[in-house]
């Protein structure tokens, strides 16, 4: 029986090669079996701004409602995003801070130094591009952008982090490394 997958696009536009990554992943998880949805965060209507940090409630708007009611039925989740300036784009972080939500995600606990992790149970994969090249980035850049979603957001939250595959550089890519690229998200999207 197939896994329930929420793919999480990060980049703004669906006409990107994240967007291109997107596709195919979903169309290969599909045709394993799985059930999947979709949230492509440059079609959601929402402040990506988190206003008063953890002071204040601030409303959720109807798009994060539902992305959490996605979060809380996948079993897997897959992010799909690029690399800017050696982190995450400013949407999904924005996404993050304003879904992944004392309550929700995490847990604060009198006495204790770390948060209960509500998000227990979940495993999830990175899909990541980017210009520079990945052996550049992991050596000696450190992947600050992988690094922050897989330990210090997705493990905090109790989603463990499996799969992570980087492409790039992007820029100048021929047409065969990019497909050479989709290969291996529809590869990992059907096991």
């Amino acid at each position: 029986m197939g896994k329930r997958i929420l793919v999480i696009l990060g980049h703004p536009s669906s006409h990107s090669f994240c967007g291109a990554l997107t596709e195919r992943y979903v169309l290969a998880a599909k045709n394993a079996g799985h059930d999947v949805r979709e949230l492509r965060l440059g079609a959601l209507d929402f402040d990506p701004i988190l206003r008063e940090g953890y002071q204040q409630i601030q409303p959720l708007e109807a798009d994060l409602i539902q992305a959490q009611a996605d979060i809380t039925w996948a079993e897997h989740l897959t992010f799909v995003y690029p690399i800017w300036w050696g982190a995450i784009p400013a949407l999904l972080k924005g996404f993050l801070d304003r879904v992944l939500l004392p309550g929700f995600a995490f847990k604060y606990r009198p006495g204790k130094a770390f948060p209960e992790k509500l998000l227990r149970g979940r495993t999830a994969d990175l899909l990541v591009t980017m210009d520079t090249p990945p052996w550049y980035y992991r050596w000696v850049y450190r992947m600050p952008g992988v690094h922050q979603m897989r330990k210090t957001t997705l493990a905090l939250c109790g989603i463990t982090p499996k799969k992570t595959l980087t492409f790039g550089p992007i820029l100048n890519s021929t047409a065969s490394q990019r497909e050479t690229w989709l290969l291996q998200a529809q590869a990992i999207a059907g096991r």
